[in-house]
């Protein structure tokens, strides 16, 4: 597995703090030909993050910058966007994909990628906000209040949590007896599938 061939339709920088499994929903997607990409670098945040070990299969670069170590250095949230700024424009992007990204950017890293960030939310546009949109959703749906919830791929131009202009948007109802696992999965499924089609829409533009 590769990242892509050089050349390809864009140049992909793809942040992520977990599992990576949007990652490898990228890279299997670039391998049987439904998108014309090349994933340059992964960077993360975590040492810990599986989507580390999917890059280096893939061989493609990686990098770490963990904020933790980094504020605990003495730096400041703004001199660390500042300096993951500086390492994602290294490699060149066409664009940038938040793919369980667990950082709100700040104006000092997205102002050198204007309209160029992608970020995948599940949940729509207004709707359960934050790092906890699925158990939130599922909540809501236990109090009657809501019936489905849904995946957002948007841009990210500013410092608002999971706001910007929206690209696609698919709902996905809640079943009855639905546990986050269940709902988990079921989400993670049209998550590969919505970004993969966003991404390939966006590179031949």
């Amino acid at each position: 597995m590769s990242g892509g061939a050089p050349g390809s339709g864009g140049r992909l920088v793809v942040l992520a703090s977990g599992n990576g499994s949007n990652l490898q929903a990228i890279l299997d997607a670039i391998d049987d030909g439904r998108l014309t990409a090349e994933v340059v670098a992964v960077v993360v945040n975590r040492r810990a993050a599986y989507a580390l070990e999917r890059a280096t299969a893939a061989d493609i670069a990686t990098e770490y910058l963990g904020l933790r170590p980094w504020i605990d250095g003495g730096g400041t949230r703004e001199t660390y966007d500042e300096r993951l700024a500086e390492i994602v424009a290294a490699h060149r992007p066409d664009w940038v994909v938040l793919a369980g990204w667990m950082h709100i950017l700040s104006s000092r890293f997205l102002d050198h990628f204007p309209d160029r960030v992608v970020n995948l939310h599940p949940a729509l546009p207004g709707m359960f906000p934050g790092a906890h949109a699925l158990a939130d959703a599922l909540a809501a749906h236990e109090r009657g209040e809501v019936d489905h919830t849904g995946i957002m791929v948007h841009l990210v131009p500013d410092e608002r949590v999971d706001e910007g202009p929206v690209l696609a948007t698919e709902e996905i109802p809640i079943e009855p007896g639905d546990t986050l696992e269940t709902l988990a999965e079921r989400v993670h499924a049209v998550e590969h599938r919505l970004l993969v089609s966003v991404l390939a829409d966006l590179v031949t533009r």
